[in-house]
């Protein structure tokens, strides 16, 4: 199974955008995943499409045993650096390379949009024990605020081809799908406090903002330099506040 062209090119060198660029979760996300998931140490807990570790990290605090998966070999690096705690491991959810019911808890989060769904539940059904549960994390950039979504505006004149969560296609898998029922879905408020770099990291962390070419990718850059330091809400300012929308969805495995 090969990943999207647009993950594949665009996360092989964005491992330090990535890290530097991207939030977080929040903690009230990371208490409700804990408790809905049932995880504490006694726990074997696979991440999928663990990035450099954004949630990984999140949750070493519960003393269960953390299995990366990851199948970009430069968010690998960054991740075994940032979670030196969990076991790393090159793969793809729709061919995890563990042995079937040895799994209490899967958790993807900002991944499962790329993944091939059917595949994907398949796999995660094969791996969890029967009492298993999986639940899905994004942070989803606040729109309703207007400087973001001219930000989205600039990003989405160059991501056309790339799956994202907002077209919602990765819900089909589930309501299609006998291997899972769901157990709720909520939503929270998060806030990340970027400068300048940082806001310009953001932006380059996107797979297909970091697949662009050379020149490309400063027009990019340069654009979202502009807003910052022209748009009313963030003019003359040192620091941002960039408001997400943080989803949890969580399904138990029939």
């Amino acid at each position: 199974m090969t990943l999207h062209r647009l993950a594949a090119q665009g996360y092989a060198t964005a491992g330090d955008a990535y890290e530097k660029g991207r939030p977080g979760y929040p903690r009230i996300a990371i208490e409700l995943l804990r408790d809905t998931l049932r995880i504490d140490a006694s726990s074997t807990v696979i991440d999928l499409g663990a990035g450099t570790g954004k949630l990984t990290r999140l949750l070493v605090p519960t003393g269960a045993r953390l299995i990366a998966l990851e199948p970009v070999e430069g968010m690998r690096r960054k991740l075994m650096q940032m979670v030196p705690s969990a076991t790393v491991v090159d793969g793809v959810a729709e061919a995890i390379p563990m042995a079937d019911a040895t799994v209490d808890a899967a958790v993807a989060a900002q991944a499962f949009h790329w993944f091939h769904g059917d595949l994907a539940l398949a796999e995660i059904h094969r791996v969890l024990r029967p009492t298993g549960r999986l639940a899905l994390l994004w942070n989803l950039r606040d729109e309703r605020v207007d400087w973001v979504a001219r930000l989205s505006q600039i990003f989405d004149r160059y991501g056309r081809d790339a799956p994202v969560h907002r077209i919602g296609a990765w819900r089909r898998s589930f309501t299609e799908t006998r291997l899972f029922a769901p157990l709720g879905e909520r939503e929270f408020t998060h806030m990340q406090e970027l400068d300048m770099d940082g806001l310009l990291e953001r932006a380059a962390s996107i797979s297909y903002i970091a697949a662009l070419s050379v020149q490309e990718r400063y027009s990019v850059l340069s654009e979202v330099r502009e807003l910052a330091t022209t748009h009313p809400d963030l003019a003359g300012k040192s620091t941002f506040s960039f408001p997400y929308r943080t989803v949890v969805a969580s399904y138990e495995r029939r």
